[in-house]
């Protein structure tokens, strides 16, 4: 019992990090005024801003 519990612990701060993660990108690609506002009309020209934003935010500074 007690070895389930401890490897939920792990799972859990895991699954911690990686949401913490989505939403600090989701955050960053919220600055692009493009992007939060959806400029574009067109599914694909919108796509190709929010790949050009992340290619931004991936690039160090």
């Amino acid at each position: 019992k007690q070895n389930s519990i401890v490897g939920n612990d792990g799972m859990d701060w895991c699954l911690y990090q990686y949401r913490h993660l989505v939403e600090n990108v989701f955050a960053r690609l919220k600055h692009f005024r493009a992007i939060a506002t959806r400029y574009d009309k067109l599914k694909r020209n919108f796509e190709g801003v929010v790949a050009l934003a992340c290619a931004f935010i991936w690039l160090p500074m």
